[in-house]
């Protein structure tokens, strides 16, 4: 007896169920005390070895050749920490009627997080757009954000972000991009273990992820935060930031054309620009918000669900484009050596 399949048109992926399964726990029971402690400093580490896997996967040969793509790694970062803010310090003008000040905080911060390198690899391929691309336009935001993040944050959100410091520098600079150096350096070494084992890997991304998930959550119940924010404003923020994707998805497909991008490039800028880092995002609100992380990472928690779901749908009707169907991309079809947030499902993307 066959076992039964949801349809390929549902915007459901099991990683966006255990997402949702991991904040139900952490809702139920959180962690406390030296357990809280415990889950704070394994989501450090599992946020370190994140990265460290991303430095390693990375080819040295495929980041030098990525920078012959200049404008297109250019147009991303102008999306991520350009357009993305600007819309950001718009949704200014929904506080206080629709929105706090502690959740426009927050969903501003969502807008100064750097692209994410998993879901638009993942989403680039499915639609049979450039994957090297991706790759390497996810790489990049992810390393620039390091530095571009805390900057904007101090400038934009000024005190409430707790302000730029060196120190706050230091430490998301030690746990972001010192890992991935050294994955960068030990890749000549780990990278076959790498591609022989990446299917089991791909579960140590996103155990790393929910990990991280499920300490922040935890954090944001045992100080009650979650208690200022009623389901009237959890609406209005879920309806402002699916204007907000909306907005971004539109600006990345028809603004890509416009800059002289053909339908490969059109796909990765699409993808890379409007998706938002959660692991990325979680570590760098810890260092910036404090004891206010929790509230702080909602919006970016909601945005990336958000995200999964949408550009699921969005990616498989992408491959079946007329364009995309009758192109020659042996590289956007090719068999990328990452593990994915969201895989195709069978039979379907390649």
């Amino acid at each position: 007896m066959r076992r039964p399949r949801l349809p390929a048109w549902l915007p459901l992926d099991p990683y966006v169920l255990a997402l949702l399964a991991t904040v139900g726990l952490a809702a139920l029971l959180p962690a406390r005390g030296t357990g809280a402690a415990l889950a704070g400093g394994a989501s450090t580490a599992a946020v370190a070895l994140l990265f460290f896997l991303y430095g390693a996967r990375l080819s040295t040969r495929e980041a030098l050749d990525g920078l012959r793509h200049w404008r297109l790694h250019l147009t991303v970062l102008a999306c991520t920490f350009v357009l993305f803010p600007l819309l950001g310090l718009a949704t200014r003008l929904l506080v206080p009627g629709l929105l706090t000040q502690p959740l426009h905080n927050g969903l501003l911060f969502l807008c100064l997080v750097p692209s994410t390198i998993q879901s638009s690899i993942a989403f680039t391929s499915i639609a049979r757009g450039n994957v090297p691309a991706a790759i390497c336009a996810g790489s990049f935001s992810s390393l620039a954000g390091i530095l571009l993040t805390p900057l904007l944050a101090a400038a934009l959100l000024g005190k409430d972000a707790g302000g730029f410091s060196p120190d706050s520098l230091l430490r998301i600079a030690l746990q972001l991009l010192l890992p991935f150096l050294l994955g960068q350096g030990l890749r000549r070494w780990v990278g076959g273990f790498l591609v022989r084992n990446k299917k089991v890997l791909g579960y140590v991304d996103r155990g790393s992820i929910l990990l991280v998930v499920y300490a922040a959550f935890s954090a944001g119940v045992t100080a009650g935060v979650w208690q200022r924010v009623g389901l009237p404003r959890l609406g209005a923020l879920i309806a402002v930031e699916a204007v907000l994707l909306a907005v971004m998805l539109l600006a990345t497909w028809y603004g890509a054309p416009r800059l002289g991008f053909g339908r490969a490039d059109r796909v990765a800028i699409q993808f890379a620009g409007s998706n938002k880092s959660l692991a990325a995002g979680l570590p760098m609100a810890s260092v910036l918000f404090g004891a206010q992380a929790s509230l702080a990472v909602l919006p970016l928690m909601l945005f990336h669900q958000m995200q999964l779901m949408v550009c699921a749908v969005l990616a498989r009707r992408r491959a079946r484009d007329p364009e995309a169907l009758h192109q020659d991309q042996p590289d956007a079809r090719r068999v990328v050596e990452v593990s994915p947030e969201v895989q195709p499902p069978a039979g379907q993307g390649r």
